[in-house]
């Protein structure tokens, strides 16, 4: 049989990577491992925001940034956002000590492409490149398998849904849908608690992760 070689498989090895902790014990071993395993051509490393920052402005070929939500001049969540406000589509995954819900939903609203604790080993350091460079997202399951498994929601439940990930605001869901305000934040109120999500943003990431809407 012929080998099709149009499109060659994702490899789990990143040309440029920067690792963005302001702890140098971790983020050298970080990109020991990196190395070790072939996950990375090329690896840089920033103790904070500014720094992360004043390296992508000169290196926008950047591949993949592992990055730590606790550094000395500003959140981490911020890089995230100021790559956003740049016009700079580069993949971002948040490395972090805290393993909790609360952490794994900000870092996903944010828009943060995945999320890996520190404690992770190299096996699944290579599973979650791999994923990253073949675009998809990469979340701890545990997540997941706090919602229920099947999600119910009414057909109209479904509708204002379709509506929130398309973008429409509150008072565009009520015309299209010719309901009350109260009713269209009683409907939200109820996808939210399905889904176990506190804000509109994560409602819609979760949703088109579990395939509710498209």
């Amino acid at each position: 049989m012929p080998v099709d070689l149009s499109t060659p498989p994702v490899t789990c090895q990143a040309a440029r990577v920067l690792i963005v902790d302001d702890h140098p014990f971790f983020s050298e071993g970080l990109a020991m491992a990196l190395r070790q395993s072939g996950c990375a051509e090329d690896i840089h490393t920033a103790a904070s925001v500014y720094e992360a920052r004043h390296y992508l402005a000169r290196h926008q070929n950047t591949e993949l940034i592992l990055l730590d939500l606790g550094l000395p001049d500003a959140a981490g969540l911020t890089l995230i956002r100021g790559l956003t406000d740049a016009g700079l589509p580069i993949p971002v995954v948040i490395v972090s000590s805290r393993e909790d819900e609360g952490t794994i939903r900000a870092a996903r609203a944010a828009g943060a492409q995945g999320f890996m604790p520190k404690s992770a080993g190299t096996r699944e350091l290579k599973r979650m490149i791999t994923a990253i460079l073949r675009g998809d997202l990469w979340f701890p399951t545990v997540e997941r398998q706090q919602l229920n498994p099947l999600v119910s929601l009414t057909p109209r439940q479904q509708e204002v849904l379709d509506l929130l990930a398309a973008g429409l605001p509150n008072k565009r869901i009520c015309q299209e849908l010719e309901l009350t305000g109260h009713t269209v934040k009683t409907h939200l109120k109820a996808i939210f608690a399905s889904l176990q999500v506190h804000n509109r943003t994560e409602c819609v990431l979760l949703a088109r992760e579990l395939g509710l809407v498209d």
